[in-house]
Protein backbone atom coordinates (compact mmCIF):
# COMPACT_ATOMS: atom_id res chain seq x y z
CA UNK A 1 0.00 0.00 0.00
CA UNK A 2 0.93 3.57 -0.93
CA UNK A 3 0.91 5.16 2.70
CA UNK A 4 1.51 8.67 4.70
CA UNK A 5 0.27 10.00 8.33
CA UNK A 6 -1.51 13.24 7.91
CA UNK A 7 -3.48 15.32 10.04
CA UNK A 8 -7.49 15.75 8.83
CA UNK A 9 -9.00 18.94 8.91
CA UNK A 10 -12.66 18.57 10.04
CA UNK A 11 -15.62 19.41 7.78
CA UNK A 12 -16.34 22.90 8.78
CA UNK A 13 -12.53 23.84 7.90
CA UNK A 14 -12.46 22.46 4.30
CA UNK A 15 -15.60 24.12 3.33
CA UNK A 16 -14.12 27.59 4.47
CA UNK A 17 -11.13 26.55 1.90
CA UNK A 18 -13.51 24.97 -0.53
CA UNK A 19 -14.87 28.33 -0.89
CA UNK A 20 -11.37 30.24 -1.02
CA UNK A 21 -10.30 28.03 -3.53
CA UNK A 22 -13.43 28.43 -5.13
CA UNK A 23 -12.71 32.19 -5.53
CA UNK A 24 -8.79 31.08 -6.73
CA UNK A 25 -10.00 29.00 -9.73
CA UNK A 26 -12.22 32.15 -10.89
CA UNK A 27 -8.87 33.95 -11.59
CA UNK A 28 -7.25 33.96 -14.87
CA UNK A 29 -5.38 31.09 -16.10
CA UNK A 30 -6.76 29.22 -13.41
CA UNK A 31 -7.42 26.18 -15.89
CA UNK A 32 -3.78 25.83 -16.32
CA UNK A 33 -3.65 24.25 -12.89
CA UNK A 34 -4.57 20.81 -11.64
CA UNK A 35 -6.86 21.19 -8.38
CA UNK A 36 -6.76 18.83 -5.75
CA UNK A 37 -9.79 17.57 -4.89
CA UNK A 38 -11.58 18.12 -1.23
CA UNK A 39 -11.83 14.76 -0.27
CA UNK A 40 -8.24 14.48 -0.54
CA UNK A 41 -7.23 17.14 1.84
CA UNK A 42 -4.70 16.79 4.84
CA UNK A 43 -1.84 18.03 5.90
CA UNK A 44 1.31 15.33 5.27
CA UNK A 45 3.36 14.44 8.57
CA UNK A 46 5.40 11.77 6.82
CA UNK A 47 4.94 9.87 3.50
CA UNK A 48 5.98 6.58 3.82
CA UNK A 49 5.54 5.36 -0.17
CA UNK A 50 4.89 1.44 -0.82
CA UNK A 51 4.51 -0.36 2.46
CA UNK A 52 4.25 -4.29 2.97
CA UNK A 53 0.93 -5.13 4.27
CA UNK A 54 2.67 -7.37 6.52
CA UNK A 55 4.32 -3.97 7.90
CA UNK A 56 1.53 -1.98 8.36
CA UNK A 57 0.62 -3.46 12.03
CA UNK A 58 3.87 -2.34 13.36
CA UNK A 59 3.37 0.97 11.65
CA UNK A 60 0.43 1.74 13.20
CA UNK A 61 1.47 0.82 16.73
CA UNK A 62 4.27 2.87 16.44
CA UNK A 63 1.90 5.72 15.04
CA UNK A 64 -0.28 5.18 17.65
CA UNK A 65 2.65 5.93 20.56
CA UNK A 66 3.46 9.09 19.06
CA UNK A 67 -0.27 10.08 18.82
CA UNK A 68 -0.40 9.10 22.49
CA UNK A 69 3.21 11.10 23.69
CA UNK A 70 1.73 14.29 21.91
CA UNK A 71 -1.15 16.84 23.17
CA UNK A 72 -4.27 17.60 21.32
CA UNK A 73 -3.20 21.12 19.73
CA UNK A 74 -5.35 24.07 17.50
CA UNK A 75 -4.18 24.59 14.18
CA UNK A 76 -6.20 26.80 11.45
CA UNK A 77 -5.09 27.17 7.70
CA UNK A 78 -3.81 30.20 6.99
CA UNK A 79 -1.88 32.07 3.60
CA UNK A 80 -0.14 30.40 1.30
CA UNK A 81 2.96 29.71 -0.73
CA UNK A 82 4.48 27.91 -3.51
CA UNK A 83 6.89 25.19 -4.14
CA UNK A 84 9.18 24.77 -7.40
CA UNK A 85 8.34 27.22 -9.27
CA UNK A 86 4.84 27.30 -9.11
CA UNK A 87 4.84 23.75 -9.49
CA UNK A 88 2.57 23.77 -5.69
CA UNK A 89 -0.04 25.64 -5.27
CA UNK A 90 -1.08 25.40 -1.05
CA UNK A 91 -2.24 27.20 1.77
CA UNK A 92 -0.41 27.36 4.88
CA UNK A 93 -1.22 26.71 8.83
CA UNK A 94 -0.72 28.80 11.75
CA UNK A 95 -1.73 28.09 15.89
CA UNK A 96 0.06 24.74 17.45
CA UNK A 97 2.69 24.40 14.62
CA UNK A 98 6.10 23.09 16.92
CA UNK A 99 3.63 20.72 18.07
CA UNK A 100 2.34 19.62 14.45
CA UNK A 101 6.06 19.77 13.78
CA UNK A 102 6.95 17.51 16.73
CA UNK A 103 4.17 15.20 15.67
CA UNK A 104 6.02 15.35 12.25
CA UNK A 105 8.58 14.61 13.36
CA UNK A 106 7.72 11.68 15.83
CA UNK A 107 5.37 10.26 12.58
CA UNK A 108 8.68 10.17 10.68
CA UNK A 109 10.41 8.12 13.63
CA UNK A 110 7.66 5.91 13.51
CA UNK A 111 8.54 5.07 10.16
CA UNK A 112 11.78 4.49 10.51
CA UNK A 113 11.70 2.39 13.36
CA UNK A 114 8.91 0.21 11.38
CA UNK A 115 11.30 -0.09 8.92
CA UNK A 116 9.69 1.93 6.22
CA UNK A 117 11.91 4.38 4.53
CA UNK A 118 10.60 7.86 4.08
CA UNK A 119 13.15 9.57 2.23
CA UNK A 120 15.68 12.55 2.85
CA UNK A 121 14.37 14.00 5.98
CA UNK A 122 13.68 17.39 5.22
CA UNK A 123 12.47 20.72 8.08
CA UNK A 124 9.14 20.27 7.95
CA UNK A 125 6.84 22.84 6.59
CA UNK A 126 2.87 23.02 7.47
CA UNK A 127 0.93 23.21 3.96
CA UNK A 128 -1.84 21.81 2.32
CA UNK A 129 -1.39 20.97 -1.52
CA UNK A 130 -4.37 22.66 -3.30
CA UNK A 131 -2.83 22.74 -7.18
CA UNK A 132 0.30 21.38 -9.22
CA UNK A 133 1.34 22.02 -12.61
CA UNK A 134 3.60 20.33 -14.79
CA UNK A 135 5.86 23.29 -15.15
CA UNK A 136 6.79 25.92 -13.81
CA UNK A 137 3.51 28.34 -13.10
CA UNK A 138 2.99 31.66 -11.75
CA UNK A 139 1.04 31.38 -8.98
CA UNK A 140 1.75 34.76 -7.47
CA UNK A 141 -1.80 35.87 -7.74
CA UNK A 142 -2.81 33.19 -6.47
CA UNK A 143 -0.15 33.42 -3.19
CA UNK A 144 -1.49 37.05 -3.09
CA UNK A 145 -4.58 36.15 -2.98
CA UNK A 146 -4.38 33.79 -0.30
CA UNK A 147 -2.55 35.95 1.82
CA UNK A 148 -5.86 37.10 3.59
CA UNK A 149 -7.21 33.64 4.20
CA UNK A 150 -7.43 32.56 7.46
CA UNK A 151 -9.86 29.50 7.97
CA UNK A 152 -11.95 27.98 11.07
CA UNK A 153 -9.70 27.14 14.39
CA UNK A 154 -9.89 23.88 15.40
CA UNK A 155 -8.36 21.32 17.59
CA UNK A 156 -6.29 18.40 16.06
CA UNK A 157 -7.20 15.44 17.62
CA UNK A 158 -5.42 12.50 15.80
CA UNK A 159 -3.51 11.33 13.18
CA UNK A 160 -4.51 9.45 10.71
CA UNK A 161 -2.76 6.80 8.43
CA UNK A 162 -3.84 7.74 4.72
CA UNK A 163 -3.73 5.20 1.98
CA UNK A 164 -3.32 6.52 -1.08
CA UNK A 165 -5.07 5.07 -4.45
CA UNK A 166 -3.52 6.44 -7.70
CA UNK A 167 -5.30 6.78 -10.53
CA UNK A 168 -5.45 3.88 -12.32
CA UNK A 169 -8.14 4.61 -15.38
CA UNK A 170 -5.71 6.99 -17.64
CA UNK A 171 -8.30 9.25 -17.71
CA UNK A 172 -6.86 13.52 -17.77
CA UNK A 173 -7.45 14.80 -14.48
CA UNK A 174 -8.67 11.83 -12.42
CA UNK A 175 -7.58 12.47 -8.84
CA UNK A 176 -5.81 9.95 -6.34
CA UNK A 177 -8.36 8.62 -3.65
CA UNK A 178 -7.13 8.48 -0.01
CA UNK A 179 -8.95 6.89 2.98
CA UNK A 180 -7.54 6.61 6.78
CA UNK A 181 -6.61 2.99 6.95
CA UNK A 182 -6.05 3.97 10.74
CA UNK A 183 -6.46 7.01 13.08
CA UNK A 184 -4.79 7.09 16.84
CA UNK A 185 -6.60 9.78 18.73
CA UNK A 186 -3.54 12.27 20.72
CA UNK A 187 -2.95 12.46 24.14
CA UNK A 188 -3.51 10.14 27.01
CA UNK A 189 -7.45 9.48 26.44
CA UNK A 190 -6.33 7.00 23.56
Amino acid sequence: MRLFAAVLPPEDVTAALAAEVAVLRGLPGADGLRWTGRPGWHLTLAFYGEVDDDVVPDLSARLKGAAHRTAPFELALRGGGQFGRGRALWVGAEGGLATLRLLAGRAEAAGRRAGVGTGEHRRYRAHLTLARSRQAFDVRPYVEALSGFTGPTWTVTDLALVRSNLPESGVPGELPRYEAVARSPLGSSG
